[in-house]
């Protein structure tokens, strides 16, 4: 076991304008009242109005995460964007994070880290082994989401799913004598399944200068809900006998498992197949959707707000992305 000694300091999430209910989504989707909350289980969630950018909603959550690790952002070592949508194709989308933060001149690096709907998850095992190597002493890992503006309405039960959001995380070494650590983390991709969730263009195949023009669909997310579920049923419950073999560690351990919150459906899939408990579950689908990559983060922020996990308590982090990637994360809190 390669355990870190590394720490969540703080916390932070931001919800844009106002709640979007299971009702007004039906009448949007052209469907029959109570629809939305019987396909998807989602009573409401946030999209990003106007005035609302993805580095301003990122720039919010990351106050929220400073103050409450009592530091500032000139105490950062690290700015690191872990999102699945981008604000814009170039630059990286903490760049821009870092501008709305009113910390341009800052000097302080901003990357990205991208595995669409488990990035957070990728950033937070990255970079635990950056600060357990001493490279870095407090990373502010940020992610923001509008998916809102990239849905096809034509899909019902996909555009159905979705809210938008922002959550961050401070981390940092652990202290000596401290409890918090990372004990474990894997991730498996298993390309075959790349056509199954995506966004074709905005790269170089699908370009408007290019061999291969991209039209008006190629800008929307698709998504082949069964096949996802189909290739996650098979593959989930070994990975993850796996992982917690690797931490000598039981399902029964962990006071609580933050899942992507892909669907209700996906998440009725990881309770069946990997026997987590109903007291484990923290399930936040019903009022925020699948927030992308923010779902896992703000999985962990309302964990720690409503006192689901105290310091100490072991934490799963567990999930799919596109790509097909399964991921997963077993921290101390």
């Amino acid at each position: 076991m390669n355990i870190r000694k590394v720490k969540i300091y703080g916390t932070g999430k931001y919800l844009p304008g106002r709640p979007i209910t299971d009702l007004e989504m039906d009448d949007r989707l052209g469907v029959s009242r109570g629809w939305t909350r019987r396909v998807t289980d989602i009573v409401a969630r946030h999209y990003a109005g106007e005035d609302d950018t993805a580095s301003a909603m990122g720039a919010k959550a990351a106050l929220a995460a400073l103050e409450a690790a009592n530091l500032k952002f000139s105490d950062m070592d690290c700015l690191v964007g872990a999102s699945g949508t981008k604000e814009q194709a170039l630059p990286c989308s903490a760049v821009f994070i870092q501008q709305a933060l009113g910390m341009e001149q800052s000097g302080v690096p901003a990357f990205d880290i991208d595995s669409t709907c488990l990035s957070f998850l990728a950033a937070l095992d990255a970079m635990s082994c950056m600060i357990a190597a001493g490279r870095y002493r407090y990373v502010l890992i940020v992610t923001s989401e509008i998916a809102s503006v990239g849905l096809d309405w034509r899909h019902k039960e996909s555009a159905a799913l979705f809210g938008d959001g922002a959550a961050a995380v401070v981390i940092g070494p652990a202290e000596d004598g401290e409890p918090s650590a990372i004990v474990g983390a894997s991730m498996r991709t298993y390309s075959a399944g790349a056509a199954f969730s995506e966004i074709r263009a905005g790269g170089t195949k699908r370009h408007p200068n290019g061999y291969r023009p991209a039209g008006a669909d190629d800008y929307l997310f698709q998504m082949d809900g069964p096949a996802i579920y189909r290739m996650a049923s098979r593959l989930l419950p070994d990975f993850t006998e796996e992982l917690l073999r690797a931490s000598h560690t039981s399902m029964t351990d962990f006071s609580a498992v933050i899942p992507h919150q892909g669907s209700a459906m996906a998440v009725r899939l990881m309770r069946k197949k990997l026997g987590i408990a109903e007291r484990q579950l923290v399930y936040i689908t019903p009022n925020h959707g699948n927030t992308i990559a923010a779902s896992l983060p703000m999985g962990l922020h309302e964990a720690i707000r409503t006192g689901r996990i105290a310091r100490g308590d072991r934490v799963l982090l567990i999930g799919t992305a596109a790509g097909l990637t399964l991921g997963g994360l077993i921290l101390d809190y």
